[in-house]
């Protein structure tokens, strides 16, 4: 075969092979799903705060973090400590004297997406969430639940 031919094949292998490796390597994963609903603008929960130790459903590890509500807005204490997230929107709605709760936070830095869903049983809580780096060549997820118990709120200027 003459040598430009096999350069030729070569090249085509090799694009080929490359282009199914970025593929595979860039794959996403869906962010947690949100149950369906009559979701509102969150105050329900302002003023509230509440410790949770949480577990990463893969690894086991454990993670302690305080979160807070206010004036419409959400806050992990941990994420902002992390990837200075900020105050983000929350949306609430009650079930049978149940109130369920979602946010989505978006580090500003880095490709970091946060999506939180609990329930608020009196001075309980109960947290599913996933954190999601999503980068051209991979996404990462750790999904993690969590439980907790209201403590008492913090002076506004404590957190971020």
């Amino acid at each position: 075969m003459p040598q430009i031919m096999q350069v030729a094949v070569i090249a085509l292998a090799t694009l080929g092979t490359s282009a199914a490796t970025i593929k595979v390597m860039n794959e996403d994963i869906p962010d947690l799903a949100i149950p369906e609903g009559a979701w509102n603008a969150g105050s329900e929960l302002d003023g509230k705060s509440f410790d949770v130790i949480g577990r990463d459903l893969d690894s086991g590890a454990v993670l302690e973090d305080l979160i807070i509500f206010r004036e419409g807005t959400f806050q992990s204490v941990d994420c902002q400590t992390s990837c200075d997230f900020g105050w983000s929107d929350y949306q609430t709605k009650d079930v049978d004297g149940v109130i369920h709760f979602t946010a989505r936070t978006i580090c500003p830095d880095a490709p970091h997406t946060v999506v939180w869903y609990g329930t608020v049983d009196g001075e309980e809580i109960a947290i599913d969430l996933t954190w999601t780096t999503r980068r051209w060549y991979w996404t990462n997820q750790i999904a993690i639940k969590a439980v907790g118990s209201s403590v008492t709120p913090l002076d506004e200027n404590t957190a971020g």
